[in-house]
């Protein structure tokens, strides 16, 4: 995260809130010519081919006898070129005698004359032909009789050429988000292709797709804008599929909640899929693609018992009629091209019923009868067509498939995450080897425990590919399917998903953040692109922090750390002030598209943060007795809750012209919703006056005096507020001539905040006492101050982390030496945790240090000043990562002392209010162990793995100052490398309200 100029203390932070408030205009910038999302196989100074000159386009030729997928693709080429050119070439399935130039489309083994290039060697296809999905795009000379140039756009299979002219489409201005983002295509009256050759070969990952799921805004948006007699109908999916093609994803699950009709009622759909060759399968409880919510109880009205009764969908009680219930939908789609669920689990999402089997082997011996039937009717229905089959050990159906469910070699097992982003676990030896392969199931939206979050994309694209790294790693490389709610709202982090899907390898651990600059130069251009990638990052680091529709009250400190909750939304303050500046310098063509991407998700979550802030001030507020100020803050937390609403409904009304109406909703109705308003209260206005003082630290009063030390130059706050409504003077006198005060004394009706500093030229060296007194008339308070001067000199001899107020806080990335050791180290990932970046040991796949840390397990080190000795907490913050067959520890010494263990939560229990889900809403595990010092000056602290894949955030060392009631670490510490001016601006972030 890039420094930012600290808020100015003259000018209150209410005003910059105001201004955050009103500014929702927008306007970005044109994009310059995007950079290739193909590979370039080999440098080519031929000239380009111009697909449109002087108002002529060259016409584009697809065999008829080419796939459907080719042919309609081809046609979304046509439309493209008249987007940038306001000209449409023709589409062709016969040569032509004559023509300067030419595009030809075609499959290899499909196309004859792309054939005849490949066979004559003008067309390298080397590294294309046998492979899936690859293509190469090139422009060949002379390729046919009577045709001076063509540009070629040949794939290894269908798919293959699709992807092929979608790159042709991006590359000439047409993002993948024209439609779903609104993002404007950039009119030229010329547009050049280069020679080539441009490559795109094989995927990482064989199957790429999303789970539309928790559908509700997507459900009301296509019912009012698309198809107003259904709920998600064939009209919407023809929009779905063709994003997924041009983000060279192959697979869908589809909608599958009450709220929207299922997929397979329309007939249309799944042949639409077809037709675009999207592979269709379905989620955990949808088994041969069957949507119990809408389909099981027609089916049992259908097949009622001899004595009338429905039968329940229990495969112990009723396995008849299930499997006949399954065999219809097998018959009915067997001609597409499929993805068959194997399993069960309940209607709609719940857990498996087994009336007559109770216990976890008896359920066993239920699910491989299941399993067994189901490929029984594949079998016979489908045929050797009826792949891929997937196995998906989801939530209770994980603990049945460890205790010793029988998968099929052949069947792909698809394993989840905890719903938030953490692999459960990972396949082992045995399982890597099996023939079907493996996949993951991952949440970049969620709905349930111990907390949704539907609304907006805030998972950071660090910790995706943190996880996506390691999933490749471990061989899981056949599908990988992305759960994304409404599907709006996550356009960025599906992006970086599908890239990764796509090639595992391109983004490493020091330049995921380049995703950012290179996907918002394609929407925005690429002259803002750093800036636009700066805000996003914040964004995503902020939410880390707390997801905006995790918050909730008191979460953050309001008298911790200079006002943590304060700090934060200063924070989110600046950011908005950037996502606003930028906005003001885009042309208005990008209003809309800019809107959508970024400024609504940076306004939308600091306005969401912000409520909860001055509400928690508000009700602070009533326990100090304030009077005006009070009631200040509860209309202060209403109009950010007013702002936020007006917020989204200029997206669902304006923007586009009101397009996106009903989709974007942070409270939607059948499904868990954001945080909404908080309650506020406000006190009855009294003809009255007082003073009253808290002091930093303290909820109530000064008992908590106020500590300074040179090495961290710190700021510390007393609020000063009237405990009535008519106007109140008040003074502030510092004991010593070497403490400043941002004001000595005034005028107030509602509350101030006045900032402390010292003078640290001027303090004598050493532990001092001081005092800053207010008064008002007779009422006079005094704040006690305790300040450790150890002098410039000592400031500047410190090598490492100084500690400073009774702590040391340190930025775990910033290590005095990593040692590497065996096979494993420690790595930077950037963009990673709640500071800039995070440390990880890896690679995932290592084996396990449990004995003889110091010698064999990879190290960090920082060197640490103590003031005195003792022996004290050290609370590493980890973020969670789960190995439900293992275990998540790492360990701590103190120079040579013997490690200690610290393990984490390996396990994901899905409870609301234990270990694994205060982890998971906090973004991070606090493991605490102790260290001895045994005498005064410098030591190192040491940090080892003892499991791979553990990453580390911050690290802070408690020596009795830390408070109690603070949700995120202390600033971190001074360093006279890493953080040598650490009070700078300190204090200065905090509203002053």
């Amino acid at each position: 995260m890039p420094p930012t100029a600290p808020q100015d203390p003259s000018q209150p932070t209410r005003k910059a809130f105001l201004r955050g408030m009103t500014a929702v205009g927008l306007a970005p910038l044109l994009p310059a010519v995007l950079p290739t999302v193909a590979h370039a196989a080999s440098a080519n100074a031929r000239p380009g081919l111009d697909l449109v000159r002087d108002g002529l386009a060259v016409e584009v030729f697809v065999d008829a006898a080419d796939d459907p997928a080719v042919i309609r693709a081809a046609g979304d080429l046509l439309a493209d070129v008249e987007r940038v050119c306001g000209v449409r070439p023709g589409l062709r399935h016969t040569l032509p005698d004559r023509a300067t130039a030419l595009i030809l489309v075609g499959t290899l083994g499909a196309s004859p004359v792309v054939d005849r290039l490949a066979s004559q060697g003008r067309l390298d296809v080397r590294r294309v032909e046998g492979h899936r999905e690859a293509s190469v795009t090139q422009v060949v000379e002379r390729p046919l009789p009577g045709v001076d140039r063509a540009l070629v756009i040949a794939g290894s299979d269908r798919r293959g050429t699709v992807y092929g002219i979608y790159d042709t489409s991006e590359r000439i201005g047409v993002s993948p988000w024209y439609w779903w983002a609104d993002v404007p295509v950039e009119q030229r009256d010329t547009v050049t292709v280069p020679a080539g050759p441009f490559e795109r070969l094989e995927p990482s990952v064989r199957y790429r797709g999303v789970f539309i799921n928790d559908e509700q805004n997507l459900t009301t948006w296509s019912q009012r804008t698309q198809e107003p007699d259904k709920n998600i109908g064939p009209k919407t999916y023809e929009r779905l599929f063709e994003l997924l093609l041009r983000l060279k994803a192959n697979y869908l699950w589809p909608a599958m909640h009450p709220y929207s009709d299922f997929f397979n009622e329309y007939r249309e759909n799944p042949e639409l899929a077809d037709r675009y060759g999207i592979v269709v399968g379905s989620s955990h409880p949808e088994a041969l693609l069957r949507n119990g919510v809408h389909e099981w109880a027609p089916w049992a009205e259908e097949h009622p018992g001899a004595d009338g009764a429905l039968p329940v969908y229990d495969y112990t009680v009723n396995p008849a009629v299930i499997s006949g219930y399954w065999r219809a939908r097998a018959r009915e789609n067997a001609a597409y091209e499929s993805s068959w669920t194997l399993g069960m689990r309940g209607l709609h999402d719940t857990a498996l019923e087994t009336r007559y089997a109770t216990t976890i082997p008896e359920k066993v011996v239920v699910m491989n009868d299941i399993i067994a039937d189901q490929r029984r009717i594949l079998a016979e229905e489908v045929g050797a067509a009826a792949e891929p089959q997937i196995f998906i050990p989801y939530k209770e159906v994980l603990d049945l498939y460890n205790a010793g469910v029988q998968v099929p070699d052949d069947v792909t097992l698809i394993w989840p995450d905890d719903n938030h982003g953490n692999m459960r676990q990972l396949p082992d030896d045995a399982e890597r080897a099996r023939s079907g392969g493996n996949g993951i199931y991952y949440h970049l939206s969620y709905w349930g425990r111990p907390r949704s979050y539907l609304w907006l994309d805030t998972t950071q694209l660090a910790k995706v590919w943190q996880e996506l790294r390691r999933v490749y790693e471990h061989g899981v490389d056949r599908m990988w399917i992305f759960n994304v709610g409404d599907l709006k709202s996550i356009e960025t982090g599906l992006s970086f998903a599908m890239d990764m899907a796509w090639d595992a390898d391109r983004w490493q651990a020091d330049d995921v953040g380049d995703f950012l600059a290179e996907w918002y130069g394609r929407q925005f251009g690429l002259r803002h692109a750093p800036e636009i990638a700066s805000i996003r990052t914040e964004y995503y680091r902020l939410a880390a922090e707390r997801r905006p529709e995790f918050i909730d009250r008191n979460m953050f400190s309001v008298v911790h750390h200079g006002d943590e909750a304060g700090r934060r939304m200063a924070a989110y303050d600046r950011l908005l002030a950037r996502a606003v500046a930028l906005a003001d310098e885009l042309p208005a063509a990008y209003r809309d598209a800019y809107y959508e991407l970024v400024q609504y998700p940076v306004h939308g979550a600091y306005l969401m943060n912000l409520k909860y802030y001055w509400a928690d001030r508000n009700a602070l507020a009533v326990r100090q007795g304030r009077g005006a100020g009070t009631n200040v803050f509860a209309d202060l937390a209403e109009a950010a809750h007013t702002q936020e609403a007006a917020l989204t409904k200029r997206y669902n009304t304006e923007v586009a012209g009101g397009k996106w109406d009903g989709y974007i909703n942070p409270y939607p109705s059948q499904i868990p919703k954001a945080p909404g308003r908080p309650a506020v209260t406000r006190v009855t206005r009294q003809e009255t006056s007082g003073l009253g003082i808290a002091s930093e630290g303290n909820e109530t009063g000064t008992q908590r005096p106020l500590s300074f030390s040179s090495a961290t130059r710190d700021r510390r706050f007393v609020d000063v507020f009237n405990t009535g409504f008519l106007a109140v003077d008040w003074a502030a006198e510092a004991g010593h001539p070497w403490v400043r005060l941002s004001s000595a004394g005034g005028t107030l009706t509602e509350q101030t905040r006045v900032w402390i500093e010292i003078d640290w030229a001027r303090v004598p060296e050493g532990a001092q006492d001081g005092t800053v007194v207010f008064t008002s008339g007779a009422r006079r308070f005094e704040v006690p101050l305790k300040v450790v001067a150890d002098g410039e000199r000592a400031r500047r001899r410190a090598r490492g982390f100084v500690e400073a107020n009774g702590y040391v806080s340190i930025d775990a990335v910033h290590t005095e030496r990593r040692v590497a050791r065996g096979h494993a180290h420690w790595r930077t990932v950037r963009g990673l945790g709640r500071r800039s970046a995070a440390v990880e040991a890896v690679p995932s796949t290592a084996a396990p240090i449990t004995a003889d840390l110091a010698a064999h397990a990879p190290e960090l080190r920082y060197r640490v000043r103590f003031a005195g000795t003792g022996t004290f907490p050290v609370t590493v913050f980890r973020l969670p990562s789960l190995d439900e067959r293992g275990a998540r520890r790492l360990a701590l010494a103190l120079d040579d002392q013997p490690p200690v263990v610290l393990s984490g939560q390996a396990v994901a229990t899905g409870n609301r209010g234990d270990a694994w889900a205060r982890n998971v809403e906090e973004g991070v595990e606090k493991l605490t162990a102790t260290v001895t010092v045994t005498e005064p000056g410098e030591h190192v602290l040491r940090v080892f793995m003892v499991d791979p894949g553990i990453a580390v955030d911050q690290i802070v060392v408690d020596t009795g100052g830390l408070p109690v009631g603070a949700y995120l670490a202390p600033p971190e510490s001074y360093h006279p490398v890493f953080n040598p001016e650490p009070g700078t601006g300190q204090g200065l972030d905090a509203p002053s309200r």
